[in-house]
């Protein structure tokens, strides 16, 4: 019999199984799907793409979508201790105070920016030191770049020259702007939510850690949550908890754990023939994500990642330095589509090398993206067959609102603008993955054709008091006891950046809920990040 069961060894669960064992007097059980995170290529942050489809990753794709051609786009989401930040780019990113804000004025007190700024700051050991926005000493590892690909400076001058401003914090009093992001790396490691919250606490003895185990449903006594059922090897298990089911799956995982446990739509859980337990129209929707743009060229000259695990980048990577320490995505920013805009819409990624979805590269490349920040199309994801073990389906519905499509057809031009520009400009020989013309027509069948995921899925189990909402502003499931739901699927709209840090945050405050601590308090008030 444990305390707290948490269903998922993601950034979430990791944070919690952390804070909530800092009482001696709790027992907790952390139960994660996949297998420790111990291959080499999660540690090494250039080695990041050998990662896809392998055992860490879900390897999800959606639905055909109506929009992109009827593509099904890759999904990749992590299976392993650490989840998504195990396998991500690690771009440290918090989002903007109008995102939390919103998530306030929607009914939810508690999650505006000013509540969650001490989180972030709780959580992060921030090199360049403390101030009114950052932080010292707390778990998570955050570092500027020990590789500094010149290639990446030249995209973030290039940028200026077609008049964006530099920005040396992106999540500090201003988003808007380019420049070098920081990265979650700790002396040129990946610092995953694994590495930097649950190994230094796994010796624990209140803390038990299970992989390779996977979470078939939670166990209801009524509407009370009571345990959950588990699978490995075959083995079904049961591991019960006297205090609470903390659900930690992620975006697609998380509804779908829910469905499998008897909530949901009547209807899709008679179809599944699954007992009802409580009837909740919006598990599964308002699947929300960044949609992404790539433009792709080969370069005549060695100036990107191509080719770079040598001895020597070995060598410099022990000692914590060089081009294996490269996140690849080293530089970018943030910009707004329409000046009527009161915070950035768009955001840019610059990539140090040649991005690889056709393939291995046979040289040097460079590849640099936009995405759509604040999309109004929402998508879903439904329970695939009565078996919880099978994949679910996921339909993100990307461009369903037609804003969305103008918006980043607007993004692909600023971008465009931005690479025709020198000093990238004169590195961009040979188009390997570019628009037709800069016409309309054909930026938008190239949007069609070439939309990825940015990795950011959010929203499907929806914090709110609203018919569509799926818990409450402590994330409690609605109509039942015992049961929580703590990852980047409560967020009610996805935030203006990348993810992993405000699902940090978000398991930070989680904790406190839990534990029924009192809220840090900020100090004295930031003027927010604009």
């Amino acid at each position: 019999m444990y305390d707290y069961v948490i269903v998922g060894a993601g950034s979430a669960g990791c944070v919690l199984a952390n804070r909530l064992t800092e009482d001696p007097d709790v027992r907790v059980a952390l139960v994660e799907a996949g297998p420790p995170d111990t291959a080499d290529e999660i540690h090494m942050p250039a080695a990041v793409a050998a990662l896809a489809g392998s055992r860490q990753d879900w390897d999800y794709d959606t639905l055909p979508e109506l929009a992109c051609d009827r593509r099904r786009i890759y999904l990749p989401r992590g299976k392993t201790l650490g989840g998504s930040s195990s396998v991500n780019a690690m771009v440290y990113i918090r989002g903007n105070r109008a995102d939390y804000d919103a998530w306030r004025d929607a009914g939810n007190p508690g999650w505006g920016y000013d509540d969650l700024l001490p989180y972030f700051k709780r959580a992060e050991d921030n090199e360049r030191g403390a101030d009114e926005f950052h932080g010292v000493g707390g778990p998570l590892a955050v570092s500027d770049s020990r590789a500094n690909t010149p290639i990446g400076d030249a995209f973030v001058e290039s940028a200026i020259a077609a008049g964006h401003g530099a920005n040396p914090d992106f999540n500090g009093p201003a988003q808007e702007g380019v420049g070098r992001y920081q990265v979650t790396q700790r002396d040129g490691r990946r610092a995953s939510a694994a590495a930097c919250y649950l190994h230094p606490v796994a010796d624990r003895a209140n803390l038990t850690i299970e992989t390779y185990m996977h979470v078939r449903r939670v166990l209801f006594e009524g509407t009370r949550a009571v345990g959950v059922e588990a699978e490995r090897m075959g083995e079904v298990t049961e591991l019960r908890a006297e205090r609470e089911v903390l659900v930690c799956g992620g975006a697609y995982n998380s509804p779908q754990t829910l469905v499998a446990s008897g909530i949901g739509r009547a209807e899709e859980l008679a179809t599944l023939q699954i007992p009802q337990v409580v009837e909740l129209t919006g598990v599964g929707m308002n699947l929300q994500d960044h949609a992404n743009v790539w433009l792709r060229w080969e370069t005549e000259e060695p100036v990107s990642l191509w080719g770079a695990l040598t001895e020597e980048n070995m060598a410099l990577f022990g000692a914590g330095s060089g081009p294996l320490t490269s996140n690849g995505a080293e530089t970018g920013g943030f910009a707004r589509s329409s000046d009527a805009l009161q915070a950035p819409d768009l955001q840019f990624h610059f990539f140090v090398g040649p991005f690889e979805e056709d393939g291995p590269s046979q040289g040097h490349g460079l590849a640099a993206a936009v995405c759509l920040l604040t999309p109004r199309s929402t998508g879903y994801v439904l329970h695939a067959r009565m078996d919880p073990l099978n994949k679910p389906f996921i339909r993100h519905a990307y461009y369903a609102e037609p804003a969305d499509m103008d918006a980043m057809v607007e993004g692909l031009r600023m971008l465009w603008d931005i690479c025709g520009r020198d000093p990238l400009a004169r590195h961009c020989n040979v188009p390997i993955g570019v628009p037709d013309g800069d016409d309309e027509d054909s930026l938008r069948a190239y949007v069609r054709r070439a939309t990825q995921t940015l990795y950011h899925p959010t929203g499907t189990c929806m914090m709110g008091s609203g018919p569509e909402a799926v818990v409450d502003a402590e994330l409690r499931v609605h109509g039942t006891e015992g049961l929580r739901v703590v990852d980047c699927s409560v967020m009610p709209s996805v935030p203006r950046g990348n993810t992993n840090a405000p699902v940090i945050a978000v398991a930070e405050r989680a904790a406190d809920l839990i534990r029924g601590r009192t809220a840090p308090v900020a100090g004295e008030a930031a003027a927010g990040v604009a």
